[in-house]
């Protein structure tokens, strides 16, 4: 099955000039609606005719999304920071007994679910030690305080981790934390899907088939998902792209992608890079993704890791979700990630109007709350 995403403005038209002639193919693609090749795709990140890229980019949002940038009220929720996985590229997980390890119990976990939030986002360590029915009590908690609110949570990485640990199948564990109240799931975890990175960053964790695996079987069983890509740390432009394509692929056969979420590495205490990935880098990244990935309706300029400036004009460069309010989210801060620890509702509204956009209140599986004047 191949998602065909609605065209908001099919009569919509734009000119842009290039100044890459290599870019000259790729616009005459974008323009009638022609899937972009792996090639292409590296010339989209390489080039640095940064402004025509954006528009590019711009353009086939407006096609389908026109003026709207999405957010949600929400809240991220991370249980516990002991992970049994070390992983060069984390700054969040610990061992028992570090002196800023912590475990959250379920009535700590409650005080995070407000009245007013529609998600709650719900990833953590790979605990050594808490069995699959704390997750399913934490879950069925959730649910009976706030039945409102929609629970997202586990990525793939926890979920294969439940039949390591436990000997709970994916199939199990996801039919049993949707019983419970489990509605849809993040992209995290997937990280880079190169093996060569996956063997020097994170030889531990899920693979990319694996990852994969466990996406689609989500989808089989109506749990719709995000998905991801970190980058700016070892991996290559063609690597990003070989990633971006297999999204692209699992998107084709399932249709259970939500929204893809580019996450730029945090430089914290791990410093694989030296600095963090400039924002020429950033703004590409989205643009790309946006370009590439042209059966998946919702890009994100993510704030958390971004910051406001950066996030705000990603909303020119094809992005058009912020994603949330977030509240007390752990893991890009443990990274040292500059912006807000969290959003309110007015702010995310006026953040996108700043941007000459349209605000969008939205819930988890992006069913429109309110439409704010511009």
């Amino acid at each position: 099955m191949v998602p065909i995403l609605e065209v908001a403005d099919p009569t919509l038209q734009v000119e842009i000039n290039l100044s890459d002639k290599r870019l000259f193919p790729i616009w005459d693609k974008v323009q009638i609606g022609e899937r972009l090749s792996s090639s292409e795709g590296v010339t989209l990140l390489d080039t640095d005719d940064l402004s025509g890229v954006g528009r590019m980019a711009d353009f086939a949002k407006k096609r389908i999304t026109g003026d709207k940038v999405y957010f949600v009220l929400n809240r991220h929720v991370n249980p516990t920071n002991i992970c049994v996985l070390s992983c060069k590229f984390c700054d969040f997980a610990k061992k028992p007994g570090d002196s800023d390890a912590y475990e959250m119990s379920i009535e700590e976990i409650l005080d995070h679910v407000d009245d007013d939030i529609h998600e709650i986002h719900i990833v953590g360590g790979h605990h050594p030690t808490w069995p699959f029915e704390y997750y399913v009590d934490m879950v069925k908690a959730i649910h009976e305080k706030a039945p409102h609110v929609q629970i997202k949570g586990f990525t793939a990485s926890e979920i294969d981790y439940f039949q390591r640990r436990w000997k709970v199948t994916p199939e199990e564990s996801l039919a049993i934390l949707k019983e419970a109240g489990l509605q849809s799931m993040p992209g995290g975890g997937a990280e880079v899907f190169s093996s060569r990175v996956h063997k020097i960053l994170l030889p531990g964790k899920a693979n990319a088939d694996r990852w994969a695996e466990i996406h689609k079987t989500a989808h089989l069983m109506d749990i719709p998902t995000n998905c991801t890509l970190l980058y700016g740390h070892i991996e290559s432009f063609e690597e990003r792209v070989e990633h971006l394509v297999r999204l692209r692929n699992i998107q084709d056969e399932t249709g259970g992608f939500l929204a893809f979420i580019p996450l730029e590495y945090q430089v914290g205490m791990t410093k694989l890079r030296p600095r963090h990935t400039p924002a020429m880098d950033d703004l590409k990244m989205i643009a790309a993704a946006r370009l590439i990935l042209d059966n998946i309706k919702y890009i994100k300029s993510y704030w958390v890791m971004l910051g406001e400036a950066t996030a705000s004009v990603g909303l020119n460069f094809g992005a058009n979700d912020l994603d949330g309010t977030i509240g007390k989210e752990r893991i890009a801060h443990a990274a040292l990630a500059e912006s807000p620890a969290g959003q309110a509702r007015e702010r995310m509204a006026s953040f996108i109007r700043d941007a000459r956009r349209i605000p969008v209140e939205r819930d988890a599986l992006y069913n429109e709350i309110k439409v704010y004047e511009q």
